[in-house]
């Protein structure tokens, strides 16, 4: 269906190919995951199957790239799109439409489809991925599940055979992710599409793959998922968990995991009880000072209320979660402590309210990094972004750099920052804010686009800043990264608070917010790390 056949591409400022003599071929109802550190070039390889590289890219493409058996070299992508059906990581950006109706059709009728014809497909789609009760809504009112649904809907409209998925789950909250990929796991069955899904989050989509495709040091290699992560460099934890285990063949879900569990459970048993951080541990906790103080905080959109008289304190030393389905509040709640959203109730960070200082002092009292990253972005080039950060924090130059290196090695200091990958500007953004050490650092989906390597980097500098008396409050709907980073997590429901607690209480409890490894072997256990320091 899909093949690529000894395919180089190399890109005007780069002297090595950012992808090289790759080979590969997807067959139809087939759904391939394709992984990779980031900026390996995975939207590269996204990019080949559509033309979107190089016509929208530039670069110089060898090789030959095959839909239905027939080249597509030098078509440009308006001409694949009833053959290729793409969804970007941001799916409002490709919105071209207000009402969801408007944007199922709107692809159609650049294909010159007859009424008839638009109108069965529409109503077909809206049935098969279940969304007939949004037709006439706006789509800026949807949640980002919703929004996925819709922009796979729409692309599904004009019968594509290949369907791509770039991070379709990198900003959904965990039960509308496993909706969409439930979606697409029944398109790959019923209507027999080979379907391409690029995501750093492997543990939420490996259950489905068929196939997994990594990509590292400018290669492509390719296999049965068991056989490609058995000795990948990242894994998701139920396979880390396996290897540890020892089990063969490993799993990829939680109910494959789950059946084999017996004699692991017995391993740790005795441990159990003694375990450092146990809920149910009875020692008094450490007194720590109050960073920031909020009570009563209220923020509204003309009619809406997006959070409701929410009390939260942040001490020093601590890292604290809020978690929660999209559109439950987390990120307003995160601009009203910042000062930069008008809000009722009281703020309080070491004495001082942001929202009544300056910007600088403000940032200086509470750096926030949104979920759109880029915004912060402003100068030319890499090297640029990283030498005002050092000036404006009053630091030695280079500590921007060196935060950088570590969330994300090798991002080229010439590079404009809009060409940099997802995962690759998020960290730039990160690094930019991490520099000036705020006393509260606040992140709103800090892990999106972040490999799993760059997760565990960020998670590191994250403990430094709190063994340093900072306080972070991390919004995030993965679970994963919560587990490993947080001490306390806050869970909301339209803009209001219904559980707070100790992350290993709040996580074992909740069957949409636990963790794999907790999902196994059940409370206390929420890593990986913490079954093998049990074992040590």
């Amino acid at each position: 269906m899909l093949e690529l056949r000894d395919v180089s591409v190399t890109y005007p400022e780069s002297v090595e190919p950012a992808l090289e003599h790759v080979d590969l071929t997807l067959a139809d109802g087939e759904l391939a995951l394709v992984c990779g550190r980031t900026g390996s070039g995975k939207s590269t390889l996204l990019g080949l199957f559509n033309s979107l590289v190089p016509h929208f890219t530039g670069g110089t493409l060898a090789g030959d790239v095959l839909v239905d058996g027939a080249s597509i070299l030098g078509v440009p992508p308006r001409e694949l799109a009833h053959l290729v059906g793409y969804v970007p990581q941001d799916p409002l950006s490709g919105f071209v439409s207000d009402i969801v109706e408007d944007e199922l059709a709107y692809g159609m009728e650049q294909l010159g489809l007859d009424p008839q014809t638009m109108r069965r497909r529409v109503e077909e789609t809206l049935d098969l991925l279940g969304i007939a009760d949004l037709r006439r809504r706006a789509l800026r009112t949807l949640s980002g599940g919703q929004q996925q649904r819709v922009a796979i809907g729409a692309v599904l409209t004009m019968h594509p055979r290949v369907l791509v998925l770039d991070e379709p789950t990198s900003a959904l909250d965990p039960t509308a992710a496993e909706d969409v990929l439930a979606t697409v796991a029944r398109l790959v069955d019923d209507v027999g599409l080979a379907v391409v899904v690029a995501e750093h989050r492997m543990e939420r989509v490996v259950p489905f793959a068929d196939r997994v495709v990594t990509v590292a040091d400018r290669r492509v290699a390719a296999g049965d998922p068991a056989t490609m992560l058995r000795t990948a460099p990242v894994a998701p934890p139920i396979v880390q968990l396996g290897r540890l285990a020892g089990w063969d063949p490993l799993p990829l879900s939680v109910r494959d995991a789950r059946r084999r569990r017996s004699d692991l459970l017995d391993r740790v048993a005795a441990r159990v009880e003694a375990r450092p951080g146990d809920p149910s541990d009875s020692r008094p906790p450490i007194p720590r000072p109050t960073i920031l103080r909020a009570e009563k905080v209220s923020v509204a959109y003309r009619s809406v209320s997006a959070v409701r008289e929410v009390d939260l304190t942040l001490r020093a030393g601590r890292v604290t979660a809020l978690m929660g389905r999209n559109g439950s509040g987390k990120s307003s709640l995160l601009w009203a402590l910042q000062g930069s959203t008008r809000r009722g109730g009281r703020v309080s960070v070491d004495g001082r309210d942001p929202s009544g200082l300056s910007a600088g002092e403000a940032r200086a009292l509470v750096g926030l990094v949104p979920q759109t990253a880029a915004d912060l972005l402003y100068l030319e080039t890499v090297a640029e972004e990283c030498a005002a950060a050092d000036s404006q924090a009053g630091v030695e130059p280079g500590v921007c750099r060196g935060l950088l290196d570590r969330l994300a090695p090798g991002v080229p200091d010439d590079r404009h920052p809009r060409d940099l990958s997802e995962g690759q500007r998020l960290a730039l953004v990160l690094a930019i804010v991490l520099t000036s050490g705020p006393r509260v650092v606040a992140l709103d989906e800090p892990t999106r686009g972040l490999d799993y390597a760059g997760k565990d980097a960020l998670a590191t500098i994250l403990h430094e800043l709190t063994a340093d008396g900072h306080a972070v409050v991390v919004a995030s709907h993965d679970v994963e990264f919560v587990a490993v980073v947080a001490d306390e997590v806050v869970v909301l429901a339209e803009g209001e608070v219904v559980s707070e607690g100790p992350v290993a209480k709040v996580l074992a409890e909740s069957p949409a917010f636990a963790p794999q490894v907790a999902k196994v072997l059940g409370p206390p256990w929420l890593t990986v790390a913490e079954v093998e320091a049990a074992l040590r």
